[in-house]
Formats: structure tokens, sequence, C-alpha cells
């Protein structure tokens, strides 16, 4: 299955970047550059998705509109597709 979550990146005072996702509780990430945060953004967004996947009742939260995510100056959006593989048994 894939999900498409909106990250929002921060660059921070020294230069890095963190980032959140406004849609994933407590889901976080940071990088020395932009890429290199997002690509951290999609390891923590796979492995929130994936334990969220791995409880009895899950629920993914809904997707949030860009247009709805509060920025700061100079903060940028973007979406971080994640591809789960589902396991034996489960339908996609």
């Amino acid at each position: 299955m894939r999900f498409i979550y909106p990250a929002v990146f921060h660059k921070t005072e020294d230069d890095k970047y963190k980032a959140h996702f406004p849609d994933l509780e407590c889901c976080y990430a940071e990088g020395d550059t932009l890429e290199e945060a997002v690509d951290n953004a999609n390891e923590a967004a796979s492995n929130w998705i994936s334990a969220e996947l791995m409880e009895e009742d899950w629920d993914l939260p809904s997707i949030s509109d860009e247009s709805d995510i509060s920025l700061e100056d100079g903060d940028v959006i973007r979406n971080i597709a994640v591809t789960i593989r589902l396991r034996d048994g489960w339908d996609e």
C-alpha cells in the first residue's frame, strides 16, 4: 500500500532541517540538508505507519490539506510517499 502524508520542513538557526508530520502524532525527522531531512522523514513516516498497521484496531489519520497547515516564514511542505509491503494474509 502507498501512503502520502505532508511533512513540514523548517531550517534551523544552525542551517540544519527539522521536519514534523501534522497528521502523524510524534513523528519527527531532521537532517543536515533538506535532502537528508526528506530521506529521514520518509524513514520516520514508514516506521510510524508500519507500527500503526501492526495494531489490532489500526486507524491511520486523515491527510491534511496543505492549505490547512500552519507554516512559519521559510517553512516548506513536501509530500512524503511511503510504500508498505503488506504481509501474507493481509488484503490490499
